[in-house]
């Protein structure tokens, strides 16, 4: 093998190559980090990539791409599977005429998220495959075996990633990759496509016999490997638990499993026979534990304290010398701050000044809860400021509810408030209500990514635009206004007082670009003004 066929890889650049090479038809997806450049690269190489409003249709596209015979990945954090969640278990039953591979990226330690969920319980409830690589080699080599394995059973598969994966850089030795057998073709299937009840029922039976196939068929798979003849201990790992754990300890006896879901209990059980003392070594939620446990398989398991955030050579070894005893509380970082001049700050001192009730979005913006504007009073999930807020309204009492006001950006609300706005309209509280859409022109959380709000695709080329003004009188709110908060800052802030005085539903959208995105928006709109006036291949 020559230099040229090794790269120094993150693990999201390795699945990018692997879906180029394996010539994957079509990826989707919603910026979420650790999984957005996964897509990122995906389309820099050439392939054919898209942001979706969110990642329930994301899903529902690259299904959809699934079900024409094509080879097809949808990728998101791990609470962006939370919103796909609805389709995912349908699409277990129905399966797959071509590949479909579901790229879910968990981040434990909340590097840049709100929880901490673990995703491998959402491979058994679902009823998919699951994957977990430890390195770039195997985000690579393991992207490849997920299509096989989607297309062998015609199963959704599921590539469960973490932080250190996404982001971490190995070595990884390239090799020709099968690309797909056939066209893309609709083949008609009602039985096996349209979920109602009679033809469900026998749809789920065929998804527990496929499971007890790829059950049987992991038992000797390679994607589980053993290493080492100790006998005295033996480890238990997977993912980037499995790095850990050998620098931890080199010269014990190690199963590291590739294939995490159904678990090939017969092979860990042979394993764990042939040790004195059996280790599980696992970053997160208890599951490989729950899951031996249950199986009758004798072994130990970590502290509860090692439950939470991430693994390293050092907890690792705590872990193996039964060492529970607290640890050091990490210093202090340096709080992130929203940018110096970020629109978004002129609107956070004035809800602070105006000691408004604020429910509040995921974004860059949510940074408006730290000083000096402390200026959010709740953070649940993506689209739930203006829910929140409505049920603040409803329930609180005249004076108090009056000063609540919903704040989301604009992003997060082409991704899921539009409909909390229409459920304003639906069932508007007595004291009315306002919702202030931060709109910076970009996707600014995750790496200015573009979304259906910018009126440019994921690789910046001129499309259909959503106007959020528009969308509001079109669903029949009267007050709406767009005001730019850096240039009329006392604008604002009387319209909003005025807001907070009516019994009457406003939005307010405050309008300016982020000034980290401001250069690359202004060189994006000339290049679409140029591609206006000619016949290359990008012109609209």
């Amino acid at each position: 093998m020559n230099q040229t066929d090794r790269k120094l890889l993150s693990g999201n650049e390795a699945i990018a190559l692997a879906m180029c090479g394996c010539g994957v038809g079509l990826g989707t997806g919603y910026p979420g980090t650790p999984s957005t450049e996964i897509l990122e690269n995906f389309g820099e190489l050439g392939g054919k990539a898209q942001w979706s409003p969110n990642e329930k249709v994301a899903f529902e596209v690259a299904l959809g791409a699934a079900y024409a015979g094509a080879r097809a990945v949808v990728t998101m954090k791990h609470v962006g599977l939370n919103v796909a969640a609805d389709p995912l278990f349908t699409a277990a039953y129905t399966g797959v005429s071509g590949a479909l591979l579901i790229v879910s990226a968990d981040d434990p330690g909340m590097a840049s998220s709100q929880n901490e969920q673990d995703n491998r319980h959402y491979a058994v409830a679902a009823g998919i495959p699951m994957l977990e690589p430890s390195d770039s080699q195997e985000a690579y080599d393991f992207t490849v075996a997920a299509i096989e394995i989607s297309e062998r059973w015609r199963i959704p598969v599921m590539l469960r990633l973490t932080t250190r994966i996404c982001h971490s850089k190995t070595i990884v030795r390239l090799r020709e990759l099968p690309g797909p057998k056939e066209s893309p073709t609709f083949v008609r299937d009602i039985q096996g496509r349209v979920m109602i009840p009679a033809y469900a029922r026998p749809a789920h039976h065929r998804l527990r016999d496929k499971l007890a196939e790829i059950n049987a068929w992991n038992e000797s798979s390679t994607l589980n490997q053993r290493f080492g003849e100790e006998s005295t201990l033996g480890i238990i790992t997977s993912g980037i638990s499995y790095v850990h754990a050998k620098e931890a300890a080199p010269t014990v006896s190690m199963l590291k499993l590739g294939m995490t879901y159904p678990l090939p209990l017969d092979f860990i059980r042979s394993f764990a026979a042939c040790v004195d003392r059996c280790v599980v070594i696992e970053e997160g939620d208890p599951y490989l534990v729950d899951s031996l446990r249950a199986a009758g398989i004798g072994f130990e398991g970590k502290s509860n304290i090692f439950r939470f955030g991430e693994l390293n050579v050092g907890r690792v070894r705590k872990i193996l010398k039964g060492d529970d005893t607290p640890e050091p509380v990490p210093p202090r970082g340096k709080p992130p701050q929203l940018c110096m001049g970020c629109p978004h700050r002129t609107v956070f001192e004035i809800l602070h000044k105006l000691d408004c009730i604020v429910s509040g979005d995921i974004g860059c913006y949510t940074l408006g809860v730290l000083p000096p504007f402390e200026a959010m009073d709740t953070c649940v999930c993506m689209g739930a400021s203006i829910g929140v807020g409505l049920g603040l309204r409803h329930s609180l009492p005249f004076e108090q509810a009056r000063r609540v006001v919903s704040v989301i950006g604009d992003s997060t609300f082409v991704h899921s408030g539009i409909t909390g706005l229409v459920e304003m309209v639906y069932n508007p509280p007595e004291t009315g209500h306002v919702v202030m859409i931060l709109d910076n022109g970009t996707t600014a959380m995750t790496g200015l990514q573009e979304h259906p709000g910018t009126g440019r695709t994921l690789g910046h080329r001129q499309t259909g635009k959503v106007i959020y003004e528009d969308l509001a009188k079109a669903l029949g709110i009267q007050n709406v206004h767009v005001i730019d908060p850096s240039r009329d800052a006392e604008g604002l802030k009387t319209t909003l007082t005025d807001a907070l005085q009516r019994k009457e539903l406003t939005v307010i959208i405050t309008r300016r670009p982020c000034i980290l995105a401001a250069k690359k928006i202004i060189q994006y709109e000339k290049e679409a003004m140029h591609c206006e006036s000619c016949s290359c291949e990008h012109a609209v």
